[in-house]
Order: C-alpha cells, then structure tokens, then sequence
C-alpha cells in the first residue's frame, strides 16, 4: 500500500494506534479501510502486546466515510460476502477492534461521525473530549450503519435513543453521549486517559485479561455464560502468572507477568 493511513507504535506491552489522515479529519477513503484492517491483522500477531489505544491525527478521531473518494470504490461490492470471520471489509474496522484478544481503548476528539464513530464503538471503552461533536450520520446519505455499529452498540446504548439517531443523523456531543452509552468516559485529554488506563491493563495478569474479554464478548445464555465462567477460571488457577498476581501482592511488589 502506497498511501500510510495508521501508524503503531509499541512500548510496554501498549500499541498506540493512530490514524494518520489528519488533512483529512481521518475520514475513510480505501487506502484507509486497507489501512486498518492490515493494522488489525498487525496487532492480532504481535508478540507481547497487552492493550491497545486507539486515536486520530490532527483536529478529529474520525469524519466518517470519504464519500467521494468512496463513491466509485464501493460500486459492484458484495456486502453479502464474509472476508474476516462473521464480517466483511468495511465491518472488519470497527469489528475487528472487538475481535482482538485484548482491551482496546478509543481516545475520541473533535468529531466521530458515521463509521468513525463505529470504529470507536468497536473498543472496549471510548473515552471523549469535552465537546467532541457525534453522529449516527448514515441516514443523511440515504444508507444504514453497516459496519458492525448495531452489534456494536446493542447493550451499550439504549433502544430508543439509537432508533431516534440512526432515523435522524442529529448531531450530539460527548455529554450526551455519555449519557446515551456511546462514550464510556469524557477527559481533558483522552488520550492521555487512554495510555493510563491501558498501562494499568498492561501490568495485569495478562491471561486473565484476554479471559475477561472472552467472557465480556460471548454472547450466550445464563447456562452458557456460567460454564464459560468455569472454563476461564480453571484455565487461569496454579498457572505461573496467577501464582505470580497471588505473590506479588502478598510481597507488595510489582508483577513480573509472562506473555507466553
């Protein structure tokens, strides 16, 4: 790919992911979606990585699609065909961020509209600056949010306000999306909150994380959700860095955790 859209840097177990089209408010065009999803399949493979935070360049997160450059690169697409597990291309960067085996966290500024803000729903947590400007923006152009926000945003905002956003495309800001369940935590600089709450995620045990993830991710009945409880835990008791959480507590030191 000639065009760089995402930068990864990494250090101490935290990739920090940013978008880097910030001439263009980040916004999508195909170089961009390739951009992601190759920085996905990056992150799934890396050795050592523990948390990642996920932000954009210059003066927003993400301005949704770039339609005109999208508008000729999406024409004959089949939507219908599954390119990564249960999602296609476009799905694949914002559902991707879920799929990861480990918390991701958004740090949101300026604006996060249409698939920007689905892209920031894939996260584990989404936290804003004051002010940043939102939108369920896909009804303005005619369409629906295709790319995974309705799994996304189910059991994280509720049915009648995400019924009245995605009818309407109104523009909200972080308070109000706050409120509404989009945004996880509102900061000064989010992205500053982000590398601390992703450190403090980093210095845990981190197969217990990825069991956390598994479990906040399944999707299952109370049967299913209490047996999968069962497995993780059986999974993660006497292993080294369990025995080590146990330790280095009672020691009152710091964790010396494996990866492997």
């Amino acid at each position: 790919m000639s065009e760089q859209r995402v930068a990864i840097k990494m250090q101490d177990g935290v990739a920090d992911v940013r978008l880097t089209r910030g001439d263009k408010m980040n916004a999508l065009d195909p170089a961009m979606f390739a951009g992601i999803i190759d920085a996905i399949g990056q992150l799934q493979a890396m050795p050592g990585l523990r948390a990642v935070v996920l932000s954009g360049e210059g003066r927003a997160f993400c301005a949704g699609l770039d339609m005109a450059s999208m508008a000729s690169a999406g024409s004959g697409v089949d939507l219908k065909t599954r390119t990564h597990g249960l999602a296609n291309d476009f799905q694949q960067v914002a559902w991707g961020w879920r799929t990861l085996a480990v918390p991701v966290i958004a740090a949101i500024h300026g604006v996060a509209f249409g698939g920007g803000l689905q892209i920031a729903s894939g996260a584990d947590f989404r936290i804003a600056a004051p002010g940043t400007r939102m939108s369920v923006m896909e009804i303005k152009w005619g369409i629906v949010p295709d790319m995974a926000g309705y799994a996304l945003w189910r059991g994280n905002v509720r049915d009648d306000h995400l019924r009245e956003l995605s009818y309407t495309a109104r523009e909200f800001d972080a308070e109000e999306g706050l409120a509404m369940g989009f945004v996880s935590r509102i900061a000064a600089d989010p992205h500053a909150e982000a590398v601390a709450l992703a450190c403090r995620i980093a210095a845990r045990n981190p197969h217990a994380v990825r069991a956390a993830k598994r479990l906040a991710n399944l999707e299952s009945d109370a049967a299913g959700t209490l047996i999968a409880e069962s497995v993780e835990q059986a999974g993660l008791i006497r292993t080294p860095n369990q025995i080590e959480a146990v330790m280095a507590n009672m020691q009152k030191r710091p964790p010396n955790f494996r990866d492997d």
